[in-house]
């Protein structure tokens, strides 16, 4: 059977996204797709030693995870299965590939709902940055994006209050992630409630 082709379904995915989405996704940009949610998944799919065939799929799921937003950005996992199951045969890969593809990327949906070990892998990648150094930064990016798409201000306080609950009640569902993350994610969760304090 011939390796589909990851090359070229990537670089479809990255050219649409660069092209077409929208300038008021200060997240769900071209960053958050190839320089957070891949590199992610293809790191915690190595520390966790999967198979070259499902770290195809995770990576291929992962690349066109938030296509959806080229649409809209309610229900886009839905329309980024769409936009896959359109576009990935063109690029050699089976239904079986596509079917399983498909389940990774509805398994972001919030609230997370993984079936199988690639869709915990995503899901953990999906929110890395919730124990990474950099959280706040992005964090305030998205606050921004659903300001701008929604034509609304969030006050600061309650946002880093949900913020707060946000992170309290996640739990990263692999090991890798565990390992990687957790430490820095209840250093963001003090510094959230710093934030909360000063506020108040």
């Amino acid at each position: 059977m011939t390796q589909p082709d990851f090359e070229s379904a990537h670089r479809y995915a990255f050219e649409r996204l660069k092209q077409e989405l929208s300038p008021n996704l200060f997240y769900h940009d071209l960053r958050h797709t190839f320089e957070d949610v891949l590199p992610a998944v293809t790191r915690f799919a190595t520390m966790a030693n999967i198979s070259p065939e499902d770290t195809l799929l995770v990576r291929t799921a992962a690349v066109f995870h938030d296509t959806g937003f080229l649409v809209q950005s309610n229900g886009h996992e839905a329309i980024s299965v769409q936009i896959a199951n359109a576009i990935l045969p063109k690029f050699g890969y089976t239904n079986e590939q596509i079917k399983h593809i498909d389940a990774i990327i509805m398994a972001t949906q919030l609230p997370q709902s993984p079936q199988d070990f690639l869709g915990q892998i995503i899901c953990d990648a999906d929110l890395d940055v919730l124990g990474r150094d950099d959280f706040f930064p992005v964090n305030l990016n998205l606050k921004k994006e659903l300001e701008t798409m929604g034509n609304t201000t969030i006050n600061l306080l309650d946002w880093y209050k949900g913020q707060r609950h946000f992170l309290q009640t996640h739990t990263y569902f692999t090991d890798v992630a565990k390992e990687l993350r957790n430490e820095r994610k209840a250093t963001n969760i003090e510094g959230l409630s710093q934030r909360i304090a000063e506020l108040e």
